[in-house]
C-alpha cells in the first residue's frame, strides 16, 4: 500500500495548484480512483457516484486556498468526500452498496468462481451487518487504499487506535466467514 498515490507529492501539487490552477488537473488524475472507489462502494449506483466524485472535486477545487499543509492531501480530499457523501444521504436516504467487492478480478475456473462468488455473498451480507463507522473503516482501508495515518485524521482518531479498530473487526469477520 503506498502512502500517496504515485507522482508528484499530493501536497506540494496542492501548494502548487493554489498559485497555478492547471496543477489542480495532476491532483484530479491523481486522486480520481480512489476517491470514486470509495464514493461508489457507499452508494447504489453508478451514476450517483459518478455525480459525488464530481462535486468532491469542484469543492476540493474551490476551497484550495484554504488547504493547509498539516496533513495528507488526500485526508483532506476524503473528508471532503465524506462530508458530500453525508449531504447525500440527508436528501436521498438511499442505502450502502457494497458491490464493488464483486467485481474484484475473475478466475477462470467456473467451480472456484461460484465458491468465491458464495463467499463473497457471505462476506457482503456480514459486512451490511456492520454498523456504518465500521463499514466506512474497511472502505476507506480497501476500497480506497488509504494508508491507516490519512484513515486516522479523516476520522479524528489516533492512528494507532484505527489500526486496532480494524485489526479487531477483521478478525471478527473472519472467524464469522469460518
Amino acid at each position: 500500500m503506498q502512502t500517496e498515490p504515485v507522482g508528484r507529492n499530493l501536497s506540494a501539487l496542492a501548494n502548487e495548484a493554489k498559485t497555478n490552477p492547471a496543477a489542480f488537473a495532476d491532483l484530479y488524475n491523481q486522486t480520481i480512483q480512489p476517491v470514486y472507489r470509495y464514493l461508489r462502494s457507499h452508494v447504489q449506483t453508478v451514476p450517483e457516484a459518478e455525480d459525488l466524485t464530481s462535486q468532491t472535486f469542484i469543492a476540493a477545487y474551490e476551497n484550495l486556498p484554504r488547504y493547509r499543509e498539516k496533513g495528507h492531501f488526500s485526508a483532506w480530499l476524503f473528508r471532503i468526500a465524506r462530508s458530500k457523501l453525508i449531504d447525500h444521504y440527508r436528501t436521498s436516504r438511499s442505502e450502502a452498496s457494497l458491490e464493488v467487492i464483486e467485481n474484484l478480478g475473475s478466475m477462470d475456473n467456473s467451480l472456484i468462481q461460484f465458491a468465491r462468488r458464495d463467499e463473497i455473498t457471505k462476506l457482503k451480507a456480514l459486512i451490511q451487518s456492520l454498523d456504518e463507522n465500521e463499514r466506512d473503516l474497511i472502505r476507506l482501508r480497501y476500497v480506497a487504499d488509504l494508508p491507516f495515518s490519512e484513515i486516522a485524521e479523516i476520522l479524528g482518531k489516533r492512528e494507532d487506535a484505527v489500526k486496532k479498530s480494524l485489526y479487531r473487526l477483521l478478525a471478527v469477520l473472519k472467524s464469522q466467514m469460518e
